[in-house]
């Protein structure tokens, strides 16, 4: 139940953002199954270096935006000769990092969404991992949360949804405020915006 669920939530959604390091690790499709869908949201690969393989799932079917910072540019030709749409977007610059100029490679995640909005994509769905996840909390770009509590316990070694330092003060965690709470199937879903 769970899962259809979360397929409602993809087709209501302008488009799907997901990292690179989720399709390499799962290799989602990023498409709405299991319920009616007149149109399939725009599916959003966040890969800074164009490591994709031409045959992810996430590359069939067209409807697909890479955003790149340094990829290579014949790689990126590449993709678009095949009908896959590849932008470029700024890399965050390297700051407070001793000893360090220039800039992460990685990509400016503000832009990023600055760009999409002026696509007109105003629903930005994100399935990702921890460590992306962390970063789209860390750029202040994430509005809500939508989180699945299965009626399980998986232990310390069990992978968490944020890689965000550790909390030197607890005046530094970040707060959420609850906005619904059902019953799913056999699991719990929480609906929290976040507070700023």
């Amino acid at each position: 139940e769970a899962r259809r669920d979360v397929h409602v939530m993809r087709r209501d959604a302008c488009a799907m953002l997901t990292g690179i390091g989720t399709v390499l690790a799962d290799d989602p499709a990023l498409t709405v199954r299991d319920v009616p869908c007149q149109r399939q949201p725009l599916r959003v690969l966040l890969d800074s270096r164009l490591d994709v393989s031409d045959n992810a799932n996430i590359l069939q079917g067209g409807n697909t935006l890479i955003v790149t910072a340094t990829g290579d540019e014949a790689r990126a030709a590449t993709l678009v000769a095949r009908g896959i749409a590849v932008q470029r977007i700024k890399t965050v610059g390297v700051e407070g990092i001793k000893g360090k100029t220039g800039k992460t490679g990685k990509v400016d995640l503000v832009a990023m969404m600055q760009m999409l909005g002026a696509h007109k994509l105003n629903s930005l769905m994100v399935e990702t991992g921890a460590k992306l996840n962390a970063s789209l909390i860390a750029a202040d770009v994430v509005d809500e949360l939508v989180v699945y509590l299965a009626a399980s316990i998986l232990g310390d070694h069990a992978k968490g949804m944020f890689a965000l330092p550790e909390l030197q003060s607890l005046q530094d965690k970040i707060t959420l405020t609850f906005t619904d709470v059902r019953q799913v199937g056999p699991d719990i879903r929480l609906h929290a915006i976040i507070n700023r």
